[in-house]
């Protein structure tokens, strides 16, 4: 068994602005034994590239955890401590305890171990890049699995975020359970469908 040294987790989370679904965070500690080509802000890359990382990741990965705070952790805690408390889970989750996590962002969530946070992690820290990556990817699949039972919605191409074609669906055919009722477009639009 290998031992290694500063073991260095990188978290992100994706999906505060959605209309819609869980905010999904991931940790991953990669293996400096196996670096992984192409790591970038998921964002910044297509979806075949960033399923392509996914498997990598998943694949090369000394660990790695995803984790969720449901619509109801949202619309309770607000976006900002529940993406906190998705990536609390996810760090939880890890198989391995790391010596240090990087965040991405302006701040941490509360965890156990010394964590420093970086404004545009995952364009510069390649650990922080892979949890933006496999965070996106399993949100992502999350979505189109929502498509199949609502594809009224469109969710398979917005993914839940606020687009003029996600805003006309809520106005034609309601909120559904998975829609964040904290969240203003989704308020009015309950406001709009209440009224006779």
């Amino acid at each position: 068994m290998t031992s290694y040294k500063h073991l260095i987790a990188g978290v992100d989370e994706v999906g505060r602005g959605p209309l819609a679904g869980s905010v999904v965070a991931a940790a991953v500690i990669l293996d400096p034994q196996k670096p992984i080509d192409g790591l970038l802000d998921s964002k910044a890359l297509d979806e075949a590239k960033r399923e392509a990382l996914d498997k990598l990741i998943r694949q090369h990965a000394l660990a790695f955890c995803i984790a969720e705070a449901s619509v109801a952790e949202i619309d309770q805690l607000n976006i900002l401590h529940a993406s906190m408390l998705a990536m609390q889970r996810a760090v939880s989750g890890l198989q391995l305890s790391p010596d240090l996590v990087l965040v991405d962002g302006n701040r941490c969530p509360d965890i156990p171990y010394p964590s420093q946070a970086i404004v545009k992690g995952d364009q510069h820290v390649q650990s922080i890049s892979a949890a933006s990556i496999i965070a996106k990817v399993a949100r992502d699949t999350m979505m189109v699995n929502l498509h199949a039972v609502h594809p009224e919605f469109g969710f398979d191409r917005h993914k839940g975020y606020p687009t003029a074609q996600h805003r006309q669906a809520i106005e034609r055919h309601g909120v559904l359970p998975i829609h964040r009722q904290s969240f203003a477009p989704v308020r009015k639009a309950m406001g709009l469908m209440s009224k006779p």
